[in-house]
């Protein structure tokens, strides 16, 4: 690595632990994935897909209330069952499809074994997830954290737009280019990657807006332009 590119690497790993204080210092442990089970955070994850959180939830409620938050009962429900289930995530006929893919993909090639097929060398459980139908980058990676346990950082629209406007990433910086400068600059750490996605969140929704309100956002004192 140049000397250049080595200065570069120090100062985005400081300025992220330095982003990551100052959100822990202002919001605290976030408590994060709010699901009970794994099973309840890959169906959360798979139907939280361009929706809000409070829609997801209503759709996992109807889907307890049916008995069917299990890989059994939902291998065996019709997907226009589970779709009618799952009506309040919205866009609720794809959302099935997709949940019925990652079932019957569960089911076929790990006997049902949630634990196995997020097990064993994580670059190949990523590839595992990401072949199955419907499952992005985001949503494989947020299985990975908080139904596996694995150390892999989940990059959502608020933490591109949050490292764009501080100067830590360029605008058209895509996915991996992102997610893999987090895994340069912090230790693999599971409940860091866990709190830092979640407190991301936190400051986006409440701050780092499409139109930014910076006022009082605990990153407000870090360089940074709003209008990126």
């Amino acid at each position: 690595m140049a000397r250049n590119e080595r200065r570069r690497s120090r100062s985005t790993a400081r300025v992220l632990r330095e982003m990551y204080d100052s959100l822990w210092s202002a919001y605290g442990p976030q408590h994060w994935w709010p699901a009970r089970t794994p099973t309840e955070v890959v169906i959360g994850a798979i139907l939280a897909q361009n929706t809000a959180w409070t829609n997801v939830e209503r759709a996992v409620k109807n889907l307890k209330s049916a008995n069917c938050l299990t890989w059994p009962a939902l291998c065996d429900l019709s997907e226009a069952r589970l779709a009618k289930l799952i009506r309040p995530s919205g866009t609720y006929r794809i959302k099935a499809a997709r949940l019925k893919a990652f079932v019957d993909y569960l089911w076929s090639h790990h006997r049902g074994s949630l634990k196995s097929l997020l097990g064993g060398d994580l670059d190949e459980a990523r590839r595992r997830l990401l072949s199955i139908r419907g499952i992005g980058p985001e949503t494989a990676d947020a299985i990975l954290l908080y139904a596996g346990g694995r150390p892999t950082f989940v990059v959502d629209a608020y933490a591109k737009r949050i490292l764009r406007r501080h100067f830590l990433s360029e605008r058209d910086a895509g996915y991996e280019t992102i997610r893999e400068l987090f895994h340069r600059a912090l230790p693999r750490d599971v409940q860091l990657y866990n709190e830092y996605h979640a407190l991301l969140v936190a400051v986006g929704k409440r701050h780092c807006r499409t139109r930014a309100q910076c006022s009082g956002c605990p990153l407000a004192d870090l360089p940074h332009d709003s209008s990126l």
